[in-house]
């Protein structure tokens, strides 16, 4: 039996229903998805932020104070894993550290978030306050998560939202 182009017709539209529908749950789907991929990036500066803790940590019972040197002469002897020299070909995401030198004070991820946001950190005497920045959305706005000598780990700026 042949088709009618009535039949055809509605074929078509059927499809196009199929088609705005599928179309209607992935635009339901992406941010979600997205937010998710936000999440695990962030749950890596918990994991480096609790191992520069542990280092501080170390440096305090060795030195009796903590360092804004990570790395080098004077430093805890912490970097983030597989750091490279800094920039794209990270294989971590967020910027780490303190004001002052690349490779030493601070470790810049593969966003490339600048060193101008670690204003905030400091290490000395008895207190430190280490920083995590990295513009995971690309909006301008940067994520910046802290821990301190009492391993409190706290979100000064959320990015995710």
């Amino acid at each position: 039996m042949k088709r009618g182009v009535s039949e055809k017709g509605s074929f078509l539209i059927e499809l196009m229903i199929v088609v705005a529908v599928v179309a209607f749950l992935a635009m339901l789907a992406v941010p979600n998805l997205s937010r998710f991929f936000n999440r695990a990036k962030r749950t890596e500066a918990y994991v480096n932020l609790s191992s520069l803790y542990a280092a501080q940590k170390a440096y305090w019972a060795e030195h009796g104070c903590y360092s804004a040197g990570l790395w080098g002469e004077n430093g805890i002897g912490w970097k983030p894993e597989g750091y490279s020299g800094g920039g794209k070909t990270e294989k971590f995401y967020y910027t780490y550290g303190f004001p002052g030198q690349e490779g030493r004070n601070h470790f810049t991820g593969k966003l490339e978030t600048g060193a101008v946001e670690l204003n905030k950190g400091f290490a000395g005497g008895k207190k430190f306050l280490a920083i995590a920045v990295g513009d995971i959305n690309h909006d301008g706005k940067p994520d910046i998560i802290a821990v301190n000598e009492n391993n409190d780990i706290v979100i000064l700026q959320d990015a995710i939202g």
